[in-house]
């Protein structure tokens, strides 16, 4: 049986986490959405791949992390061999930090 991550579900899911524009806003849903231990998951992967970009070990990132080798090699396929996902969201985030802005503030309408 072929899954594909398109779904009107997803999108749906995706529209959801769209709508969110604080900081603690996230916090509110994804602490309903998820386990503690999926978000901490996410979190580490994206840890992983800040760290992997930066030209760190795998021993430092595990040190640092906690993640597993089969984890960051995981990431590090990913930012190889992937949408370049992380890449968009990283660089999107350097933007934000050099014109001043925090995910935590409201957006000015």
């Amino acid at each position: 049986m072929s899954k594909t991550i398109r779904t009107e579900a997803v999108d749906h899911f995706f529209d959801a986490i769209l709508s969110l524009e604080t900081r603690e806003e996230c916090y509110t849903f994804f602490e309903d959405v998820c386990t503690i231990n999926e978000l901490l998951s996410f979190s580490q992967r994206f840890e992983v791949a800040c760290m992997l970009i930066e030209g760190r070990t795998y021993l430092d990132i595990s040190e640092r992390t906690g993640a597993s080798t089969a984890t960051i090699s995981r990431v590090n396929r990913s930012l190889n061999y992937g949408n370049d996902g992380y890449e968009l969201v990283l660089s999107r985030m350097g933007e934000m930090s050099k014109r001043g802005e925090n995910a935590s503030k409201p957006k000015k309408s």
